[in-house]
């Protein structure tokens, strides 16, 4: 998954402002503690940062 493809799927779930908040303020555990952004800036998959964000926000399986 390319970056673009990860932001246009944070902004299509959640919102542009809401997903915005959302990169910058939720703590994933399952990504050591990181949010979204410091996850991507870390060099962590983008898919699986958005897999990790939907797993956080019981997204359906279908849209992972």
């Amino acid at each position: 998954m390319r970056l673009t493809e990860f932001n246009d799927r944070v902004t299509g779930r959640f919102g542009a402002a809401y997903g915005a908040s959302v990169l910058v303020d939720h703590v994933l555990s399952a990504l050591g503690g990181r949010t979204a952004a410091e996850a991507i800036e870390a060099g962590v998959e983008p898919r699986d940062v958005w897999r990790a964000l939907c797993a956080d926000f019981d997204v359906p399986r279908d849209q992972w």
